[in-house]
């Protein structure tokens, strides 16, 4: 394990059930030993009566913040929680169970940069190549490297501890590779990435910055005003998932 210190400025933890109590606990401990430093620990949840309430991890910086996760994101990523006031950024931890909720930001975020245009969610059809690798009903696909049960809070290492062998895969490149096979037969731009990384004591996150560069990327690529898709991916070394933001041609003047 890294023993450097990760710098944050706020982390927003998504949900304050069994896996969000758990992170907020353990960066709390990591706050407490020196092994990382956040100025506000945000544990976001719609339930007042969650785990996370009952629980409350001992922490002056921790705040149980009550919302819809998607009316939370609209509003502390308007913000510009980019950390650009002293340099670190602020971070999102998400969670195993979480629907693709940056996925649903940069749809919603395109639907009001083109309000006449057709913006929307498509199936994403092409399977990836993984072991594991499923359609879901929303059209988001779940992947993984990982053809077994892997150990609860794996940080992913050089080493897989299942298999005690190098780990030599990446989700980003078969996320990367997807991008140009679809591109062969259809205008697509990505893929905006969001990579979740261990920083401390098992917990993982990306940063917000990862975010507003796939804002930025999105608002680029539709730019041109034809059609085509945008290939968004929330992922780890070993799993994530992955989804297809359609764009319609914009109208003629």
């Amino acid at each position: 394990m890294d023993d450097s210190c990760a710098e944050f400025r706020d982390v927003a933890i998504v949900g304050g059930g069994c896996y969000g109590t758990f992170y907020a606990g353990q960066l709390a401990r990591a706050r407490e030993r020196g092994a990382v430093r956040y100025r506000r620990l945000l544990v976001v949840d719609r339930d007042p009566a969650c785990r996370a309430a009952a629980e409350p991890v001992a922490d002056d910086a921790c705040e149980l913040v009550i919302a819809e996760w998607g009316a939370f994101f609209d509003g502390w990523l308007a913000g510009g929680g980019d950390g650009r006031d002293d340099g670190a950024p602020d971070a999102i931890v998400p969670s195993p169970l979480m629907p693709h909720l940056m996925f649903e930001w940069l749809l919603r975020r395109a639907r009001a940069r083109w309000p006449g245009r057709t913006v929307g969610a498509a199936p994403l059809t092409q399977p990836l190549g993984t072991p594991y690798d499923r359609l879901a009903p929303d059209g988001t696909r779940y992947v993984s490297f990982a053809d077994w049960l892997c150990p609860v809070h794996c940080i992913e290492p050089g080493t897989c501890p299942l298999i005690r062998a190098p780990r030599t895969w990446e989700i980003a490149d078969a996320v990367t590779a997807l991008v140009e096979r679809a591109a062969a037969t259809h205008p697509t731009a990505g893929p905006a990435l969001f990579l979740c990384r261990h920083r401390a004591y098992g917990v993982g996150a990306f940063d917000v910055p990862e975010v507003l560069a796939a804002d930025r990327l999105v608002a680029e690529a539709g730019a041109s005003g034809g059609a085509l898709d945008v290939v968004v991916g929330t992922v780890s070394h070993c799993h994530g998932a992955v989804s297809l933001l359609r764009l319609g041609a914009l109208a003629a003047a």
